[in-house]
């Protein structure tokens, strides 16, 4: 700060080069009109990709909201019973509805399949997995950002927690046996068959990358008891 010979103080001057910059800038812009057709389509590209990021999952959403009204209606019909009894679901078929309370998952139809196909669902069962109720370790897929996010609180769960399956031909009851746990994405020995009648639950984690796989583990506790009503 200096000081006048009237006594004033006054702030020292700054430097001029950031202005000098912006006055270079604009006059580049007026001299060069190519210049500023680039900078706007730039910036209209990155305004159009800024709405898709917003616009995608709403319409993931939209789109397995309706595909889940198809598969509910095709849940209740004798030919998916006979398929399922013959063991002949087709990919994309539905086989059964899962609810979790605790993580504020409403019944939703779980189809045959973990394709990307699919899992447009939202949730899907591992191919070569027991059907639910059935010995073996029954393993289930579900998105947790997109395509309804059925899977989006599986983090919440605790031990004892209920897990509801129901299918055409039973309803059955699982309880959470350990905390969810991530495991790397190429690690398929979560899925792998074990003694007893479990359950296996696999999604994203963290949320909105697929780095990892959020793991939760269930195991039979009752065919017909703790049932939710119908949705």
């Amino acid at each position: 700060m200096s000081v006048t010979s009237d006594g004033a103080a006054h702030a020292p001057r700054r430097s001029g080069r950031i202005g000098d910059g912006a006055s270079f800038l604009l006059e580049t812009l007026r001299a060069r009109p190519a210049t500023r057709r680039i900078l706007s389509g730039v910036s209209v590209l990155l305004a159009v990709f800024a709405v898709g990021l917003l616009a995608y999952p709403m319409y993931t959403n939209l789109y397995q909201g309706r595909l889940q009204s198809k598969l509910a209606i095709q849940f209740k019909n004798d030919a998916t019973k006979k398929a399922y009894v013959a063991g002949e679901t087709a990919i994309g078929d539905p086989i059964t509805k899962i609810s979790i309370p605790a993580a504020d998952l409403k019944p939703t139809v779980v189809v045959e399949g973990t394709g990307a196909s699919a899992l447009r669902a939202g949730a899907g069962h591992y191919p070569n997995t027991p059907l639910p109720g059935e010995e073996g370790n029954v393993a289930i897929a579900g998105h947790r950002t997109t395509y309804g996010k059925p899977f989006a609180n599986l983090d919440r769960l605790k031990v004892g927690d209920e897990i509801f399956l129901e299918t055409p031909v039973g309803k059955y009851t699982y309880k959470v046996t350990k905390d969810p746990f991530p495991v790397a994405a190429n690690d398929f020995s979560v899925i792998s068959q074990t003694p007893g009648h479990t359950l296996t639950l696999t999604t994203c984690h963290p949320k909105g990358s697929a780095r990892q796989r959020l793991v939760v583990k269930a195991e039979l506790v009752s065919p017909t008891a703790n049932q939710p009503a119908p949705a």
